[in-house]
């Protein structure tokens, strides 16, 4: 069994653990790190991903990293685009050369007399067992399941002789050529795929079970083509940032607020690139609030034009039974398909499912409490980045890894060789997300995710603002982070 050691380990090479390996590089330079990746490339998302279409459903002005800018004019970006800055932000900053591919973790084991975390892992090449040791750890692997995404189970699957694919495990050799595609959902993935899938299929039917919200929004900067050209990068991507920053914050709180007012608001975007006597009633105003899930966003309203064109449709009604030859509704109709799409959304889980031990002894789960939506109660020298659900990812990633520099930095400056959230009273808690959305409702029931409290330090304030005062200049010994 090979033992390695360094000052910091990142578990996760995509877009989080890139930029954290950079943040570590800009403001602890003189510590040692290494990055544990299960698959043999980085990217994450963006290198699993392989779907038509597949973009982001953030401007890249807020999913690129703070010290690096967006400069492609595109704001809603590809995947392969976003993988290449990725990429050319790695080797900007050398990072690639402290990746260990096909390292999956297995366990990680905190040992308090030694102040070490043990990091366990198998080589998936050679089957080999290596531990890696570190004084801090920091896992940048999401929340949600690599292996496989979520499919209900649908009645009567079996009899379908079509194919059926999640979209998480998209098959390269698929050809859908002059086919009748069906795509089951109604989220970020399924608005995505819709339009890209219309320039060869024969025809694209959304079946939505309900509507979600769908905005067009424009694939390019806010401000004059000549002003991105004339000045430095860095100060028009930081322009750009913030006006977007702005945006989405006051969508937000509008929404909250005018929950009726921004319903209407965000309506108009179907009633305007529909057909007249499109039934945007049914199929594009949900029951639920703004905001009480994610919306979605759809450059140059690229889903509108491809029902306007006759190459898509949509429809909105509850499954019966999956057929021979497609889907039965329980209104009656039957679709039919050649190929059926589950774009049904993803299985969330903490910190990649690894199994956390400290001092050989492993915490409940439904009993972990997040400290500032990136530590978890009692557990020392341990950091995991989760980005926001009503704001970019990268946004809350970023802070979250120049924060857990400035703790690094702190307990080096004091001597100190640990550092843990604590709190002397119980805590009231909460969900750690009000989110309404399937993935995260089923997490929560499942227990898979840790609470957050009901105040502050404890309670995640999804505000960008608030996190950037506070996690980049509020004070870090705050009577409830200890240092040892």
């Amino acid at each position: 069994m090979k033992k390695n050691h360094v000052d910091v380990i990142i578990m996760g090479a995509g877009l989080s653990g890139i930029g954290a390996a950079c943040h570590l590089q800009r403001n602890c330079p003189e510590k040692t790190y290494v990055i544990l990746e299960a698959r043999n490339s980085m990217g994450g998302t963006w290198d699993l991903f392989r779907y038509p279409g597949i973009r982001s459903d953030s401007d890249m002005y807020t999913l690129g990293y703070n010290f690096k800018p967006w400069t492609n004019p595109k704001v809603i970006a590809d995947g392969p685009s976003i993988l290449s800055y990725i990429k050319e932000t790695a080797q900007e900053y050398k990072v690639e050369s402290k990746i260990k591919y096909n390292t999956k973790v297995t366990a990680m084991r905190w040992c308090t007399k030694d102040t070490l975390w043990s990091v366990y892992c198998l080589n998936t090449k050679t089957n080999e067992t290596v531990v890696y040791t570190c004084n801090y750890l920091e896992s940048c692997l999401g929340y949600y399941k690599y292996e496989k995404g979520y499919t209900p189970e649908f009645k009567g699957i079996d009899k379908y002789k079509g194919a059926v694919i999640h979209p998480q495990l998209w098959p390269e050799d698929l050809d859908y050529t002059n086919k009748e595609i069906i795509v089951i959902g109604s989220g970020a993935t399924a608005v995505t795929l819709v339009p890209a899938m219309i320039g060869k299929a024969k025809h694209v039917t959304m079946l939505q079970r309900s509507p979600t919200y769908v905005v067009s929004v424009p694939n390019q900067s806010l401000f004059p083509k000549k002003m991105n050209e004339l000045l430095p990068a860095q100060l028009m991507y930081t322009i750009n940032r913030t006006a977007h920053v702005g945006i989405s914050m006051l969508q937000y709180s509008l929404s909250r607020a005018q929950p009726e007012m921004m319903k209407k608001f965000f309506i108009k975007s179907p009633t305007k690139e529909l057909s007249k006597d499109y039934d945007v009633a049914t199929h594009f105003t949900p029951k639920y609030k703004p905001w009480d899930e994610r919306l979605c966003v759809v450059p140059e309203g690229d889903l509108f034009k491809a029902i306007n064109k006759g190459k898509a449709s949509v429809v909105t009604a509850h499954i019966d039974t999956f057929t021979k030859e497609g889907i039965l509704l329980e209104t009656g109709e039957e679709l039919k398909a050649d190929i059926i799409i589950t774009a049904t959304g993803l299985e969330l889980q903490m910190i990649g499912g690894i199994k956390m031990y400290i001092d050989d002894i492993e915490p409940d789960s439904n009993d972990a409490i997040v400290y500032k939506g990136m530590m978890i109660k009692d557990v020392p020298n341990f950091v995991f980045v989760v980005g926001y659900t009503n704001a970019s990812w990268t946004l809350k990633a970023d802070l979250a890894s120049a924060y857990f520099c400035r703790l690094i930095n702190e307990a080096e400056k004091m001597n100190k060789k640990m550092f843990v959230a604590k709190s002397d009273k119980p805590i009231e808690t909460e969900p750690i997300m009000d989110f309404k959305s399937g993935y995260v409702q089923r997490a929560i029931r499942s227990g898979n995710l840790p609470k957050q409290g009901t105040k502050a330090p404890w309670k995640l304030k999804q505000n960008y603002i608030y996190d950037a005062l506070t996690l980049n200049y509020g004070k870090i010994r705050d009577g409830y982070l200890k240092f040892f």
